[in-house]
């Protein structure tokens, strides 16, 4: 493949949609100096899509222009969406980054995968950065899971129910680094499901499936139990980790749940300060008299309470001021790009501020690049979950992968040292140094 310098070029074709002549001239000379081999190019929306439309081999990338005659950006990104065209995007544009930034957001929301946005006139780093992009994110994506989740999959209740049953939801683990050093605190236990012929199904659908037909107890209690006894498992090899566990918010008015959580812990020789029980804070509100008995009753028995995708509801500090959470755990819309945009960077900070003069843990989670990585450092967020760090992996993976973390630590680390870390933060493991 071309290369650029001694970097292969991850792109081996791609498009440039521009109505300036001027302007396609220059995009196509950058990507020729970064190695790109096939480039296409078309003046207008129309004449991409009857582009698209004749070639046999679809490019891998679209350069989008917004402001064009007859058939603007906006209109050729929605065309895309309705001709199930999934090719990755960069969207450029002399116009404002906020301007750009809502169209990235609505591609996404079309479900079409962008890689960012571009101010013109474009410049050979942040174009070369983008499509370094491209390359790293299909590597993360191709190393995701053994094998593609099936959205157009049909899951009844009576399936679901025997799947947990029989214990075939099974459990993967997603890393949770220090900020400062890199090194690993702690992991996040997520559902999975491998359906035997379908393959992967989707955990937003399994997870919603359970809810709404009253088996959310069952699945929760057999991702706990699984992800408890593998905490037991680290411990006893001398890797002690505190272990995240998402808890829904139909199970707070549970009488029995404190008891069950409680129990569940003891069973297998942990402390309850070692697990964090995660809670999304946009629902709480339908169920706060109830929520708020449960979860004083959890924090008095030591577990962590964290407040999951904190800033995608209407009443997040009004939960915070109400409910004894220990962790704000930051969603990755608000993470994801903030390096480049100023009005996430805002919120950013404010939300990081607001944490630390409350006392609480804050944990970024979406982090993909290392320029997010250093904004966060520099913001002092404890914590980052993200596929720099790792991608979700099965329990049999993790302490492999602890090794090869280990010569990215120089890289991941503090410049400064001289701010210490939380509180509430655990020390570091000496297991893991």
């Amino acid at each position: 493949m071309t290369q650029h310098g001694n970097t292969p070029c991850p792109v081996g074709s791609l498009l440039i949609v521009d109505d300036s002549g001027v302007q396609r001239m220059h995009a196509v000379d950058l990507c020729r100096q970064f190695g790109v081999p096939l480039i296409y190019e078309a003046a207008t929306g129309s004449e991409a899509l009857e582009l698209l439309g004749l070639l046999a081999l679809s490019p891998d990338l679209l350069i989008v222009d917004l402001e064009m005659p007859g058939m603007d950006g906006v209109e050729l990104i929605q065309q895309l969406h309705q001709r199930q065209i999934h090719i990755p995007l960069v969207v450029a544009s002399v116009r404002e980054l906020s301007l750009i930034h809502s169209v990235e957001l609505m591609a996404r929301n079309l479900g079409l995968p962008v890689l960012g946005g571009l101010q013109k006139p474009l410049t050979l780093p942040p174009l070369q950065a983008m499509l370094q992009r491209f390359g790293e994110l299909a590597r993360c994506q191709g190393a995701a899971a053994p094998a593609p989740a099936n959205p157009a999959v049909s899951i009844c209740r009576e399936e679901l129910a025997s799947a947990i049953a029989r214990g075939e939801l099974g459990v993967h683990y997603q890393p949770k680094v220090d900020m400062r050093t890199g090194i690993v605190r702690g992991v996040e236990a997520l559902a999975r499901w491998h359906r035997h012929g379908t393959g992967f199904v989707r955990p937003d659908l399994f997870v919603a499936l359970a809810e709404e037909e009253n088996l959310i107890h069952e699945l929760t209690l057999s991702v706990m139990g699984q992800a408890l006894a593998q905490a037991a498992e680290w411990n006893a090899r001398g890797l002690k980790l505190s272990m995240a566990i998402n808890l829904s918010q139909r199970l707070l008015d549970r009488p029995t749940l404190v008891d069950e959580v409680s129990a569940l812990v003891q069973q297998r020789g942990l402390k309850a300060d070692q697990v964090v029980l995660e809670i999304t804070e946009s629902t709480l509100a339908d169920r706060l008299g109830t929520a708020l008995g449960a979860l004083a009753r959890l924090r008095l028995k030591g577990f962590g309470l964290s407040i999951d995708d904190y800033g995608t509801g209407f009443s997040s500090m009004q939960q915070l001021a109400r409910i004894p959470f220990t962790e704000l755990k930051i969603d990755r819309s608000f993470v994801h790009g903030a390096h480049q945009r100023s009005n996430l960077r805002v919120i950013l900070q404010s939300a990081l501020e607001l944490a630390r003069q409350l006392g609480l843990v804050t944990v970024a989670e979406g982090v993909e690049t290392l320029e997010d990585w250093r904004l966060l450092q520099q913001g002092g967020c404890n914590v980052g979950q993200g596929y720099l760090i790792a991608k979700p992996m099965p329990a049999s993976e993790m302490l492999l992968w602890i090794k090869r973390h280990q010569p990215r630590l120089r890289e991941l680390r503090h410049e400064s040292t001289g701010a210490g870390p939380s509180p509430e933060l655990p020390p570091e493991n000496p297991a893991l140094q």
